[in-house]
């Protein structure tokens, strides 16, 4: 008897192919606010959630996760006490050298070209470097001043995104909760503040997320408190990208993320406040020109505080809310599933994705 064979399509063949989604679960490092502790990952981003809290110790606030393209299953995380890293897709972690943040490491990133160097945004604000892969860190001289309307002891100093020019890798960009944008032009031998001067409030100031145009050098694009905006200079001059509204004083703007590989389609993730119950994620396929709210196929009941992208399958994109409503799409953010984390676990405030090792 002939054998019969199902035909297989290129997108469902993806599909069938290993990796695992990542959830860290952090917080508010200001004094009385809510915080969660966790780390969870999903098979594919549809399989159970599976808790690695127990190999970690001790479990620590999570607020960034760092895949590596270049050495799949390796994980490296930003936690409220220090980075720690996985090999083998977070079965089993290892403290690494850097310095352990007074209150934080909030975010985690790559250099475009040298996968060894490594970058870490702390709170208070301050950015270390690697450029062993973690054997060693170094402080960076992020010696700046801060808008006088955030330049208060109560006010946070956090660096919450840092993104490396990919055509001009001496150009690096940090983000600041809540203090304006960094910027070095010398590969972090030196620092000025691009956003300074005088505001009626510190939301002008209050950077989330920013990201460089990996076609177009010196592009920036920052996510604020109260919108979007679009440098094509470096940061000298700015323009509102007009995110759609969900408030009137504008949108609060959580992260932004690129397609990899693709210099038009542009991700947003969004709510109406930092304690909003309204979340959307928008997405452009003009870069910025225009948005278009994704169909999640439900209600947000928070901002969207986590956002990725698989970088090795550019059209895998996953989200979340703070209480854990985990979505993912398999077409750039057209079409939607759900893979809620367990009852009465959130707090959600980094995700990421990474292939699983060959065996």
């Amino acid at each position: 008897m002939e054998e019969s064979h199902e035909e297989i399509h290129p997108e469902e063949e993806e599909r069938m192919s290993e990796y695992y989604v990542y959830v860290g679960l952090g917080g508010d490092t200001d004094p009385g606010r809510f915080w969660s502790a966790g780390l969870y990952r999903s098979r594919n981003g549809e399989g159970a959630w599976e808790s690695l809290g127990g190999k970690i110790h001790p479990m620590s606030r999570v607020f960034a996760i760092l895949t590596d393209p270049e050495r799949r299953g390796r994980v490296t995380i930003g936690t409220d006490d220090g980075i720690w890293r996985s090999d083998n897709v977070g079965d089993s972690w290892r403290r690494l050298s850097a310095p352990k943040p007074e209150l934080a490491v909030w975010s985690l990133a790559r250099h475009p070209h040298d996968p060894n160097t490594i970058f870490a945004g702390y709170e208070p604000c301050a950015i270390y470097r690697s450029t062993n892969d973690g054997s060693t860190w170094e402080k960076l001289p992020v010696n700046v001043t801060f808008p006088a309307v955030s330049d208060h002891r109560h006010i946070p100093k956090r660096i919450i995104s840092i993104a490396v020019d990919p055509a001009n890798p001496d150009e690096i960009y940090a983000s600041l909760e809540v203090g304006g944008l960094l910027r070095s032009l010398d590969g972090g031998q030196s620092w000025v503040n691009l956003i300074d001067g005088l505001y009626i409030d510190e939301g002008s100031v209050d950077i989330h997320s920013v990201v460089v145009n990996p076609r177009h050098p010196g592009q920036l694009t920052v996510a604020t408190r109260f919108g979007t905006f679009r440098s094509v200079d470096r940061g000298l001059h700015w323009h509102d990208l007009k995110a759609p509204l969900l408030r009137p004083i504008g949108s609060y703007c959580r992260e932004l993320a690129y397609a990899p590989g693709d210099a038009e389609t542009l991700y947003l993730a969004a709510g109406n406040d930092f304690d909003g119950d309204r979340g959307a994620l928008f997405v452009s396929r003009d870069d910025g020109a225009t948005w278009k709210q994704a169909d999640l196929g439900i209600p947000l009941k928070t901002t969207i505080f986590g956002l990725a992208v698989n970088p090795y399958r550019p059209d895998h994109v996953f989200c979340s809310s703070k209480i854990g409503q985990v979505l993912h799409s398999y077409d750039r953010g057209r079409n939607w599933r759900v893979n809620p984390l367990p009852h009465a676990v959130g707090h959600v405030f980094a995700l990421a994705a990474a292939d699983i090792a060959d065996s």
